[in-house]
């Protein structure tokens, strides 16, 4: 029996490091001796990726912790801007417009209400004459102010900018968004810390009440719009048309006096529901009979009457007389953004930021109508 050949043996007291030359690379084959096998092909392959001609790494193993070759931020692809987290509209203003008025210290807002008194009597010679006159109400808001403010480290404003953030623009900006989101929601929902008169869209006690959508008569029945034809849609939206007409006793004429029709944000698309022949959209229907009404959601609007959707029509704007210009609303706002000052601090500043709002005052109660159950 032929025996194998031992090519190397080495007692364990006799072990050391293998120590290679420039020379011995030459060589490499013999090292199968010592239990080390590199075909040709792999040692012309390595030389060839590693670009070396002449000499190998005197260390095969891996006595470094075990990594990549390249790092990961070495192979990212950085895209340009900046995704913003969005915040639910803000619709107020869009709604009512935005009245600046007064100043940011001012207390209250007040609104004159002028009433003319007197009956006119039939003639005679001899009676006394009626007299006419007039009766003065003031209608009051409150004003209420909010702040926000940032600071600004130096070390954290130099790191941002490593990351192409300018920390400071950025604050600035999120005080700012900050301050009207609260504006905007008095604006919907007033502010009550108690005392005060600072009223809503939804809230403001001059505000005619809700009217109960009709039902669809099916079974089970429902009122909302997502279980309505186009038929029943429109009866509800003709309703509301009649009865602002009705109540401001023809002082609105719905086809040529401006108006708003305001719709909770989740019944908005089934504006978009059509005939049975799919010939024309609810929404198209009013545009075609009410040509002088706007129409928008706002997000307020769902569950904003005891977990019902609610629905807002009113005018705009009426020419009644008045010397107020005639606005249906009022959203009066003293200060919409205003710095009060900087602190220099010696590891940074801070700024402080303010706004004022009176809320919203209802002027003309008849010209608002109001649908709930949608």
């Amino acid at each position: 029996m032929k025996l194998s050949p031992i090519y190397s043996a080495i007692a364990g007291p006799d072990v050391r490091p293998l120590m290679m030359s420039a020379e011995d690379c030459a060589e490499f084959r013999q090292l199968r001796r010592l239990g080390i096998d590199l075909p040709v092909q792999f040692v012309r392959e390595a030389m060839r990726d590693m670009r070396i001609t002449g000499a190998v790494d005197d260390t095969l193993g891996t006595l470094t912790t075990p990594s990549i070759s390249t790092p990961i931020q070495f192979l990212q692809a950085w895209l340009p801007g900046l995704v913003r987290v969005i915040t639910a509209a803000r619709r107020i203003d869009e709604m009512l417009g935005i009245m600046t008025a007064g100043a940011w210290e001012d207390e209250e807002v007040v609104q004159t209400v002028l009433e003319p008194t007197g009956d006119a009597i039939p003639y005679g010679d001899y009676t006394n004459v009626p007299l006419a006159s007039w009766n003065a109400n003031y209608e009051r808001r409150t004003v209420v102010r909010f702040e926000q403010g940032i600071m600004v480290g130096t070390l954290q404003a130099a790191r941002s900018a490593r990351v192409r953030i300018n920390d400071a623009a950025e604050k600035r900006n999120a005080s700012m968004l900050s301050l009207e989101i609260i504006r905007n929601r008095v604006g919907f929902y007033g502010y009550n810390d108690g005392d005060g008169r600072t009223y809503g869209v939804l809230n403001d006690p001059s505000a005619p009440a809700y009217v109960p959508a009709a039902s669809n008569g099916g079974s089970p029945a429902s009122t909302q719009w997502k279980d309505k034809t186009f038929q029943q849609i429109t009866a509800d939206i003709r309703g509301m048309f009649a009865r602002l007409q009705t109540v401001s006793k023809d002082t609105i004429d719905v086809q040529r006096t401006p108006t708003t029709f305001v719709v909770a944000t989740s019944a908005f698309q089934y504006l978009t529901v059509t005939t049975d022949l799919g010939t024309i959209t609810v929404m198209e229907w009013i545009r075609q009979n009410y040509p002088k009404c706007r129409v928008m959601s706002a997000p307020e609007f769902d569950a904003a009457n005891g977990g019902e959707n609610v629905a807002y029509l009113y005018a705009d704007k009426i020419d009644d007389g008045s010397t107020d210009g005639g606005a249906v609303w009022a959203q009066v706002v003293p200060a919409k953004f205003q710095a009060l000052g900087t602190e220099k601090r010696a590891k940074g500043y801070l700024e402080d930021f303010s706004n004022a709002t009176a809320g919203v005052m209802l002027k003309r109660p008849y010209a608002l109508q109001r649908l709930t159950g949608i």
